[in-house]
């Protein structure tokens, strides 16, 4: 796992193809802006002889967050080190938790019916509903009827995401129960997210890439995405703080899209967003803690951790709505 605390950027004009181009790389360090600045140098430079010697290579280094990064470390805002242990803040402004060896899955389970679904249903109600009222009556009482059978068409839609969200709730409880089940000397706390369970690993230091965390994301059903993530940064992710559509907060961080490092004459405008953000949600919950199953030891090397986990998602408050 590499999250660098410093960043610079540097460029070059180089002949390829016959033309003149220019080429721009990044450059990472954990000591300092010089370091960065000359691993920027060392990059660009092999990029431009790589270009003249006719190879097509990018102009620059694209500016991809976590979820799509392949080859460059994680480009976000070192916020917190704790041990090995990272707080970054990613694209869209919320706070994260980056760690070697803690395991931490994500499922997810649908919270609504499909589109396609909702509006059919929602279409076949106000038709019907509205082809007896229109048989009875017209003007004012047939439009009364048409809103009523919308909301309606809600309600009903809304209960069926319910019962969607249940039914996908229990079977993923049940798939990690089984698993736990399986392995006795595992223990794994759980916690309920807004879009559904985080799962964490206690008892033994393990691995993106270990042969147990692939046995563990596929029996338990975890997020794809999350899983391709893990393994392409050596890390595993957890979000601490809200979304910030969740709390009201409908705009991005400034500037877009987000990602780290910026210029530096764009830095007001980023930490005015912050301030809003962070303002606004301290009010909710990242997550909240549900129980713990299996019978296995605990590593005491990992508790400091889970704290940590728990105490910036505010995992163990009742009272803050999940967000």
């Amino acid at each position: 796992m590499i999250v660098p605390s410093y960043w610079a950027e540097a460029r070059t004009t180089t002949r390829a193809k016959g033309r003149d181009i220019t080429l721009r790389r990044f450059g990472w360090s954990d000591s300092s802006a010089a370091d960065a600045q000359t691993q920027a140098e060392l990059r660009v430079a092999e990029a431009a002889q790589r270009a003249a010697s006719g190879e097509t290579v990018p102009r620059r280094d694209l500016k991809l967050t976590y979820n799509g990064a392949q080859g460059l470390p994680i480009r976000e805002e070192v916020l917190a080190r704790h041990g090995e242990a990272v707080i970054t803040r990613n694209a869209y402004g919320a706070r994260c938790l980056n760690v070697p060896d803690l395991l931490i899955a994500d499922v997810d389970f649908g919270t609504e019916p499909p589109l396609a679904l909702r509006v059919g249903l929602q279409l076949l109600l106000i038709g019907v509903s509205g082809a007896v009222l229109l048989a009875l009556t017209v003007g004012v009482v047939g439009i009364v009827g048409a809103i009523g059978s919308y909301l309606l068409g809600s309600v009903f839609t809304h209960g069926l995401a319910k019962r969607r969200t249940d039914a996908s709730e229990a079977r993923a409880q049940q798939r990690i129960s089984n698993f736990v089940a399986r392995h006795a000397d595992w223990r794994v706390r759980i916690y309920r997210t807004p879009a559904g369970l985080r799962l964490i690993a206690t008892h033994a230091r393990i691995t993106a890439d270990a042969a147990q965390t692939r046995e563990f994301f596929d029996a338990v059903g975890t997020d794809p995405i999350y899983a391709r993530m893990c393994l392409n940064q050596h890390c595993f992710r957890a979000r601490l703080s809200a979304k910030p559509w969740r709390i009201g907060i409908p705009d991005h961080l400034k500037p877009r899209p987000g990602v780290w490092p910026i210029r530096p004459e764009r830095l007001p405008e980023r930490e005015a967003w912050v301030r809003r953000y962070e303002r606004e949600a301290e009010a909710y919950a990242a997550c909240r803690y549900l129980e713990t199953l299996g019978h296995g030891r605990e590593d005491p090397d990992l508790l400091a951790l889970v704290a940590l986990h728990d105490a910036e998602s505010k995992a163990l408050d009742d009272i803050r709505p999940l967000a």
